[in-house]
């Protein structure tokens, strides 16, 4: 799961569709693991040959190339996540994004936000902000806070496929207009 999870992020970061995003100052600090996928990446990856019987994999190539940008960002450093959560709180505030969902449990604090896009059934960006995981390691580094950002033209109707191949938590199945 943590595998499949890093994996995500580091195909999602580069889809922000902004030149300069409020986060990107995260990206040279020594405390930080980024992950940034950009636009090329993306189509890149919407031309390799899949399976076309297989409409989850159809599904996820026609995400992948609507996507601009991925951005995941980590860290275990406390004054860093503290610095990651002011500048998510800043962005909150001058984005007009919707929360979607929270979720808190004794391991982790997670939160969901998307930004409307052209209709009921797309959204232009996702974003998910965690605190206080516990006992989450990757390449033997444990981390606590992670932003994560996509944008793009993304259809709620096919990010079950997106979950499904990225190994994204389900709850973002929810995210559709009828659920």
């Amino acid at each position: 799961m943590k595998k499949h999870i890093l994996i995500l992020l580091m195909t999602v970061l580069p889809l922000a569709g902004f030149s300069q995003s409020l986060f990107d100052k995260f990206e040279d600090m020594d405390d930080v693991t980024s992950v940034v996928v950009n636009k090329s990446m993306f189509n890149l990856l919407s031309k390799i040959e899949v399976e076309v019987d297989d409409p989850d994999a159809r599904d996820f190539m026609d995400i992948a190339s609507s996507l601009k940008s991925l951005k995941v960002f980590t860290t275990d450093n406390k004054n860093i996540g503290a610095d990651m959560k002011s500048a998510v709180n800043s962005y909150l505030g001058s984005a007009k994004m919707e929360e979607l969902m929270r979720v808190k449990d004794k391991d982790a604090n997670v939160k969901f936000y998307i930004k409307q896009g052209r209709d009921d059934d797309h959204v232009s960006e996702l974003l998910m902000f965690i605190t206080g995981i516990n006992n989450v390691e990757s390449n033997g580094r444990q981390f606590e806070t992670v932003i994560l950002s996509l944008t793009g033209d993304i259809d709620l109707n096919k990010i079950n496929s997106l979950t499904k191949k990225m190994n994204l938590p389900e709850e973002l199945n929810k995210a559709g207009k009828n659920n």
